[in-house]
């Protein structure tokens, strides 16, 4: 008969043994209840969507100076939401002008138009590229349609991720779900750096197949959407456009005057630099931007 100091170190062993295991194998996650938001956050280990309370967005009237590429980057949201034919989109261009804040406020506003909450909206980051034929997986039998973005979208040498984004884009046996688009914004318009496809020009055996190969990743995106830097009226109705909006009441000359000098202490106009003295003068102002 076994003293009750060993059956105790038995245990001790046995516990720690299930602790392991447990450590091994991960708990399946629980399927997403998509009722709860209407954005989520891929986490592709363990394989969770996670529910964004209060997305970061501003209202799509506000973005005014991309006008034309907002209305056509709406009017294929809009097809999308209501089952029709749509392309994946790329959204490239110059900095601070607006390309990730239109994907989210065209997203809100489909979803106001329609008067549903059943237009998704998740993000993924790009270091998780690979990982989207498992979020693929996660999300083509929801009974919701979804915009799959990624902000920021590029890739650098010795980066061989993006077959894993073209076979799933256009190119898999399987191909892109019939509930899921592809949004992305990039500052390049071919998703990766000219000296990279120039490299791959000089030390290839066929110089324009390798190049080609590179630049097919961005003919996936049937919609191509560039942003451009702004003009100085541009950026003041942008400014003008942010201050009527949250109620900022401050005489047009002395508005235009500081948001100028504004600008020119960061060396640029953009949408970003906008909402940025716009988010100065209101604390200044001792107003809250609701």
């Amino acid at each position: 008969m076994s003293a009750p100091s060993d059956i105790a170190a038995l245990n001790k062993k046995l516990d720690s043994l299930i602790e392991l295991i447990g450590r091994a194998v991960p708990a399946v996650p629980a399927p997403t209840d998509f009722d709860l938001a209407d954005a989520f956050v891929w986490h592709p280990s363990p394989g969770e969507l996670n529910p964004v309370a209060k997305v970061n967005r501003v209202d799509i009237t506000l973005l005014c100076a991309v006008s034309h590429v907002r209305d056509l980057l709406l009017d294929n949201t809009r097809r999308f939401a209501r089952g029709l034919p749509a392309n994946n989109a790329l959204l490239w261009g110059a900095r601070g002008m607006g390309k990730s804040s239109l994907v989210k406020a065209a997203q809100a506003a489909v979803n106001t138009e329609l008067e549903s909450n059943t237009l998704k909206l998740i993000e993924i980051h790009r270091e998780d590229i690979e990982s989207l034929p498992k979020l693929m997986a996660e999300i083509k039998s929801a009974p919701y349609r979804f915009i799959v973005f990624c902000d920021d979208l590029s890739f650098d040498h010795d980066d061989t991720s993006y077959k894993s984004l073209k076979a799933v884009l256009e190119g898999g046996i399987e191909g892109r779900p019939d509930n899921v688009i592809f949004y992305a914004t990039s500052n390049r318009r071919h998703l990766l750096p000219r000296d990279m496809m120039e490299n791959e020009r000089s030390t290839a055996i066929n110089p324009s197949e390798a190049v080609e190969e590179k630049v097919s990743l961005s003919d996936r995106f049937g919609l191509w959407l560039g942003f451009h830097k702004c003009s100085q009226d541009d950026y003041l109705d942008m400014v003008r456009g942010y201050a009527d909006h949250y109620g900022l009441k401050l005489e047009d000359g002395k508005l235009r005057a500081e948001a100028l000098e504004w600008a020119t202490t960061r060396g640029s106009r953009s949408g970003r630099v906008a909402f940025q003295f716009i988010q100065d003068l209101a604390g200044r102002m001792g107003k809250a931007l609701d």
